[in-house]
């Protein structure tokens, strides 16, 4: 009988040492929109699973290092761990409480860029390992580490990676880099993840911007010519207007149904949190929006840039027009499939002219929610925090698990410190350390588990 009081005696004594070795990671600056500090954190993650006997390589993708990591437990099953190293921006760094890459504990919460997605979700799963090797000596299975350094940017180069490299990899079931719990405290397991195709649409209409009461009634708008491009994307019902859009949709099945439906109400705590007064498409709640939520895919402007927008008034007939633009997918719907349609698209409707740069993608992916691993880390999280984990299907965020889940054929599951008041991607993002220590204590108690003790 494993003596989980001892281990996480363990954990809370040397908590504030866990804490410490976090601020170092996330004082380490590693941006990957900006290719700041990449290198220099790949070899800190390195230093961390060195330190703690793990082999370990710093391994060329193409883009970013990735951190390759593995130490032999008494058991042969292998568990494969996702993380990343790379964060966000930190602007707009007016709006910091503190500095994003110096670190601060305040009121039970530690704030820096990067702290929750996803160094501290990484530094927590290191804690785990630190109390097992301390108390038994040993891994009661064996671990192997994959963490790198450009999921804030799509993975460029990940997908290649895996598959080039799946003896390497070689598990039996995969933990995913984030979870947490939700509203009410209660923990949840997130089985699958949307795609994306992000794409920046633009056009050029002049060489340079012209005098609007010169130009305004013969030369071509630029802006205009874009916001017409985007308005045959899709309706005012919503519904994307791309020829072929929905063709490879899979409508979720009555098991998604039946898992979405024991979920908590969310209409109100979206309205509380995000200041939204109504959803689209008539939704109130209920089931129907949470399905909506996930299972329908969606195209959205994330950004518009042309012409003047300082203070005042510029009289300028913008040259060149652009928009961020993401498409979010479903399952079976593939990225490279939607550039193409969106080309084909842009072209039918008289914008040839209206370029496409493919800014990143990847699939949509997903577990099957009944596997036996599923149920593993299901259950072991009732002891630490009162309750089971939830199960969701999936949720609206992408990330690279496609080739985890297709090509090393794994099982992915979640679970880590995240809240919804973490504020990832955003100023004063932070982690709770007490959602910090169970996520700890709730590892210990899967890798002893998976390992058969």
């Amino acid at each position: 009988m494993t003596d989980f009081a001892a281990i996480d005696h363990y954990l809370e004594q040397h908590l504030d040492e866990s804490i410490a070795e976090l601020s170092r990671l996330v004082a380490q600056p590693s941006v990957g929109a900006q290719n700041w500090g990449l290198e220099e954190c790949a070899s800190l993650v390195a230093e961390m699973l060195h330190r703690r006997g793990f082999n370990v390589q710093v391994l060329p993708s193409g883009g970013a290092p990735i951190v390759y990591g593995e130490r032999r437990g008494r058991s042969d099953k292998t568990l494969l761990i996702y993380n990343h190293y790379d964060v966000q921006p930190p602007e707009p760094l007016e709006l910091w409480d503190s500095p994003p890459f110096e670190p601060q504990v305040r009121d039970g919460k530690l704030y820096g860029r990067g702290v929750s997605d996803d160094k501290g979700q990484f530094t927590a799963r290191l804690h785990a390992i630190d109390a097992l090797l301390a108390l038994d000596g040993e891994l009661p299975c064996t671990i192997k580490f994959i963490v790198e350094g450009e999921e804030e940017t799509s993975s460029e180069h990940l997908f290649a990676f895996v598959e080039n490299h799946q003896e390497l990899l070689k598990a039996d079931a995969c933990l995913w880099e984030f979870g947490g719990v939700d509203h009410r405290e209660i923990p949840m397991q997130y089985l699958g993840l949307r795609g994306i195709c992000y794409v920046e649409l633009w056009v050029e209409t002049a060489k340079t911007d012209a005098h609007s009461g010169l130009g305004g009634s013969i030369f071509p708008n630029a802006a205009w010519r874009l916001v017409w491009a985007l308005n045959s994307l899709k309706g005012s019902d919503e519904r994307i207007r791309i020829p072929g859009f929905y063709e490879d949709v899979r409508p979720p099945s009555p098991r998604d149904i039946e898992l979405m439906s024991a979920l908590p109400e969310v209409a109100e705590e979206y309205k509380q949190r995000y200041g939204v007064k109504t959803f689209l498409k008539g939704l109130t709640g209920g089931v129907e929006l949470q399905l909506a939520e996930v299972f329908e895919p969606t195209c959205t402007i994330c950004g518009l840039t042309s012409g003047y927008q300082g203070p005042g008034s510029k009289t300028v007939l913008p040259a060149r027009a652009s928009a961020k633009v993401d498409f979010r997918l479903v399952p079976d719907q593939r990225p490279e499939r939607v550039l193409e349609l969106l080309r084909a698209h842009l072209d039918a409707e008289g914008f040839s002219d209206v370029h496409i740069t493919d800014l990143g993608g990847e699939p949509p992916a997903r577990t099957d929610p009944d596997h036996p691993f599923v149920d593993l880390v299901v259950r072991t999280a009732e002891p630490v925090y009162g309750a089971p984990m939830q199960i969701v299907p999936m949720v609206g965020g992408s990330g690279p698990n496609y080739p985890f889940v297709h090509t090393l054929k794994l099982p992915v599951v979640t679970a880590g410190a995240g809240y919804p008041g973490t504020l990832a991607h955003a100023p004063n993002e932070n982690i709770r350390l007490d959602l910090y220590l169970k996520h700890a204590r709730h590892m210990t108690r899967i890798l002893k588990e998976f390992g058969g003790e």
